[in-house]
């Protein structure tokens, strides 16, 4: 309730902005009397139904639910301006060698697929302005994922026309039709976890799924219609008049070396899934043994203000880390106030962060010393949990359908391997886990389930025109055709993230170094576990990989050597 300023001396009662009644005080009352706990009566000219419904009203405003309020501040950016600026920097570097690769490698396509590259960003980058996106750590891991599942896109449709051959403008349609299904499946069982994660999610995971989503429609649009276009009138353009020039007319060295392998190297699947079981024995001595280095966000921690004449964020919050919290956050709360939030910390810890902010700004008063819970509380976490379990069982629905419940389930294996060798990995390192290793975990996953689509998508392929092989030569053959993309997709996604690596520090080199860490993973699982599990399952019970229509008339790669 609360006064008018009415002559009369009414008092408004209002709910949700909305003045439901305004009753007179009788005039025999004093002003200021009244204590709490007092009660009182309104009383007037009401029937039943109206006295009710006024009565509800008042108590529907006055609901027991108690309110906590854990934190409440107002707060400048976490990273600071150099750290945005080093991450710009490296996002740039990055991007610039992955252009110089690509036209290293696959010369003219490469240029094509650069210039469709930009376009990406460009549509991407205006998606997200469009629908008011605001770009976060999390954020930003979807969009890397988005990234390098466009660069996947463009490098397996290249990789697919130098095998297929022939003359240039057909065998680049004939590489994007052939790269076609492998591209489709890998994009929408990710789009099915982005999905879901928007739907089911909140707070950064939400955010992940959102430019998740829309990095991967604007990949797929510029990697099969862009690209496509581009490389194909380029190619019937004069410029394709000298094959050497094309970048598809050859073969590169990875390719060449796949000629002199055996793909039998798969015929004792067992050996491969030891070592993958002793890699996650591993792993899981480290997560129980040295135990999880969990972040701010999920143990909470210390929030400690000081006045302060002025100060330079990052100075301080170098500071700060010499003296011995280098994952402190610290910010700017006011004009002349600095916070510091940092794991739950004693007096004498207190004290040394008191000291190296007072070394920077020549003085510092304490005004705030208060515990904090997690920003990533119970429910935050089981919504995320939930949201990811889903989204694996649509995922492996999704395989189950389109290969068949085999493959499906060796993929689902090879990411749950992937996700506790890099839980495993940070834990042995003693690495913080915090809101920025989630995103990293979950681009992880999705780098993981890419690259054993793509392979499996190739031992669909091989099943039907090699109908009297064995499966493991079948599955070794699709691991060796593929290793040429794997390699050159790869080494494109190292290039950003060395780059963050190298020239970033705190959040943004843990960030990078668990995506560099998950793409190693990532890719040796899909051929020491995927495809070795796979082998095992078809072996109890056979028909893994097996075309439900009619197997494709063979073209002339498919003659018995591997390429």
């Amino acid at each position: 309730m609360r006064a008018t300023g009415d002559p009369a001396r009414r008092v408004a009662i209002v709910l949700d902005e909305e003045v439901i009644s305004a009753p007179q005080v009788d005039p025999s009352i004093r002003c200021g009397v009244g204590m709490p706990g007092d009660s009182t009566q309104i009383t007037g000219r009401f029937s039943q139904a109206e006295a009710s419904d006024l009565a509800l009203l008042i108590t529907a405003g006055a609901l027991p639910v108690p309110v906590e309020v854990v934190e409440q501040r107002t707060v400048g950016p976490t990273l600071g301006a150099e750290a945005i600026e080093v991450s710009a920097r490296a996002a740039v570097i990055g991007l610039a060698l992955i252009a110089l690769f690509l036209v290293a490698v696959y010369r003219l396509a490469g240029l094509v697929a650069v210039v469709a590259l930009v376009a990406y960003a460009a549509v991407s980058y205006a998606a997200l302005l469009a629908i008011g996106a605001t770009l976060t750590l999390p954020g930003l891991a979807g969009f890397v994922l988005a990234i390098g599942m466009a660069v996947d896109a463009t490098v397996l449709a290249f990789e697919r026309a130098r095998e297929v051959g022939g003359l240039l403008p057909r065998a680049a349609e004939r590489g994007f039709r052939g790269a076609l299904s492998a591209i489709v499946d890998s994009n929408v069982t990710t789009l099915l976890a982005a999905g879901l994660l928007f739907w089911l999610a909140s707070g950064p995971v939400r955010g992940f799924g959102v430019t998740l989503t829309v990095g991967v429609l604007a990949s797929m649009f510029t990697s099969l219609v862009l690209t496509r276009l581009l490389l194909v009138a380029t190619l019937r353009s004069p410029l394709g008049r000298w094959p050497a020039l094309s970048g598809i007319a050859h073969e590169g060295p990875v390719r060449r070396w796949v000629h002199r392998r055996n793909p039998d190297f798969l015929s004792r699947p067992r050996r491969w899934l030891t070592g993958a079981l002793v890699a996650v024995g591993l792993a899981l001595v480290g997560l129980v043994a040295v135990g999880p280095n969990l972040g701010v966000e999920f143990t909470g921690g210390r929030v400690l203000e000081y006045a302060v004449p002025s100060a330079d964020v990052d100075q301080v919050r170098d500071a700060v880390a010499d003296a011995g919290f280098p994952r402190a956050v610290v910010q700017l709360s006011d004009a002349d106030a600095v916070a510091v939030r940092t794991e739950p910390v004693d007096d004498a810890g207190a004290a040394r962060i008191q000291a190296a902010v007072e070394s920077v700004t020549g003085s510092a008063e304490e005004v705030r010393d208060e515990q904090i819970g997690p920003s990533m509380g119970a429910e935050l976490r089981v919504q995320a949990l939930v949201a990811l379990g889903l989204a694996v069982v649509a995922q492996l629905s999704y395989l189950a359908v389109r290969f068949d419940w085999r493959l499906g389930l060796a993929v689902v294996a090879a990411l749950a391997q992937d996700v506790l060798l890099v839980l495993g990995i940070f834990a042995w390192l003693g690495k913080t886990m915090d809101g920025v290793f989630l995103a990293a975990l979950l681009t992880v996953i999705g780098y993981s389930v890419n690259d054993s689509v793509v392979v499996f998508d190739r031992v669909r392929e091989l099943r039907g025109q090699r109908r009297r092989d064995p499966f493991a030569r079948v599955v070794g053959a699709a691991v060796l055709q593929t290793l040429p993309r794997t390699v050159n997709t790869g080494i494109g996604v190292m290039f950003v993230l060395g780059a963050l690596l190298f020239l970033g520090d705190g959040s943004l080199a843990d960030f990078a170094l668990a995506l560099l860490l998950g793409l190693v993973v990532g890719t040796v699982s899909t051929v020491a576990t995927a495809g070795p599990l796979a082998v095992v399952l078809d072996r109890r019970w056979p028909g893994a990989g097996r075309r439900r229509t009619p197997a494709p008339r063979p073209t002339r790669q498919d003659s018995g050597a591997v390429v």
